[in-house]
């Protein structure tokens, strides 16, 4: 009993003894972790080779669509209206040369009747004057060798009646004029826009009687701001034809009409800081038969124009989100080392960023954000790698990438 007692309490004592020397066996038999250097990979950069583009730029404006010509049409002699055209009523269409109102035309009538009795009358007086002078001319030869004086030839006789011949003369002419100015005529090919007077409403000389649009020409004229101006090449655009589009949305259908650039009007607006530039369509209302015009362009109407008559130029384009705050864009030299590259821009929209200086030919710049870039920080292309920077394993953070984000977007 005693010695299985013994064997109990020692067993436990033998096994133990046993697993550390197993231990310090397996711990003293371990060879060292191999070593090796943390390799730190170069920032991945998507980027794009540039070369430059001829670009012609198109200048976005809108204005209102006006008459070239517009007329406040007045009475030039006085009467009471006799008749008017049924074409001259607002909105009416007239033809030039046509006759929109009438006045009582009977006192001018016998004004002319007089007027043509007084040139009867001076020209009688005239014939019978020259007369007179050979008949005194005559007489004296008859009895004298002598030169004959102007007074007993008659000749200061002789030119009061040529007088009275030219003052009957200016007379009659006046009172065929005001006859016609009874009749009064539209003084281009025109419409309504509205009406002064009514049948038998007596006028004055100088009485307005409507206002007429002429419809051979409309204008637009067009604000153009001071730093868009230098897109717009007003020699070239003078020779060119149809470099101006216009749209408007009619009926709630979008039309388009072409219209030629004219003239700028030479004065920046100092309140607003922007220029003016006119264009013209011909006949807007389609009354032309060779029309080309598929809706009528019409008066007081809202368009947005399209202007390209510039010189194309030479510049680099690229993504909007490439240029950075400080008017920098990023490139990267065959050293795959980053460069700070400070450029002229020559404009921007929304998409494109458009460089006149600053890059060269076959540069490579950074199209993909990249955090805290410095002048010589190396850099991957992702064109020598299968992996795209935005899954590279050493990309910046979700942080870093809104920052970027945000600072390329300003």
């Amino acid at each position: 009993m005693k010695k299985s007692s013994v064997v109990k309490t020692l067993l436990p004592v033998i096994i133990i003894a046993a697993a550390v020397v197993v231990l310090v066996v397996l711990v003293m038999s371990k060879q060292p972790p191999e070593k090796k250097t943390a390799e730190t990979k170069a920032f991945l950069v998507d980027t794009r080779q540039v070369n430059r583009e001829s670009v012609n730029f198109e200048v976005q404006t809108q204005g209102n669509v006006l008459p070239k010509n517009q007329t406040q049409i007045s009475a030039q002699v006085s009467g009471r209206v006799a008749s008017l055209s049924e074409v001259f009523v607002a909105g009416g269409m007239f033809q030039k040369g046509d006759v929109l109102v009438t006045l009582e035309p009977q006192d001018y009538e016998t004004e002319l009747k007089l007027a043509e009795a007084e040139m009867a009358q001076a020209q009688a007086a005239l014939a019978e004057e020259v007369a007179r002078g050979e008949v005194a001319r005559q007489e004296w030869r008859s009895v004298n060798t002598e030169a004959p004086p102007e007074l007993g030839l008659r000749k200061p006789q002789l030119a009061s009646q040529k007088a009275n011949v030219k003052a009957a003369e200016a007379k009659l002419e006046r009172a065929q004029r005001n006859l016609e100015r009874t009749r009064i005529r539209a003084p281009y090919n025109g419409l309504v826009v509205s009406r002064n007077i009514d049948i038998g409403q007596f006028v004055s000389m100088g009485t307005q009687i409507g206002t007429l649009y002429s419809t051979d020409v409309a204008e637009i004229r067009l604000p153009v701001a001071d730093s868009d101006m230098a897109f717009i090449d007003l020699q070239q655009g003078l020779r060119e034809q149809e470099n101006v589009i216009l749209q408007a949305r009619v009926n709630g259908i979008r039309h388009q009409w072409r219209a030629d650039l004219v003239r700028s009007e030479g004065i920046l607006d100092s309140a607003s800081r922007v220029s003016y530039v006119v264009a013209s369509v011909e006949d807007p209302y389609n009354r032309d038969d060779q029309s080309e015009q598929d809706m009528p362009l019409r008066f007081g109407q809202f368009v947005q124009a399209s202007i390209s008559a510039g010189q194309p130029r030479q510049l680099f384009v690229l993504p909007r989100s490439v240029l950075r705050l400080d008017q920098t864009v990023l490139t990267v030299n065959a050293d795959n080392e980053l460069e700070i590259n400070p450029v002229d821009v020559a404009r921007t929209d929304a998409e494109h960023v458009y460089i006149a200086e600053g890059l060269n030919e076959g540069d490579q710049v950074v199209i993909s954000a990249v955090p805290n870039p410095f002048s010589g920080m190396k850099v991957r292309l992702a064109s020598e790698t299968d992996t795209p920077p935005e899954e590279s394993s050493d990309a910046p953070d979700s942080s870093d990438d809104v920052k970027l984000g945000a600072q390329a977007n300003e």
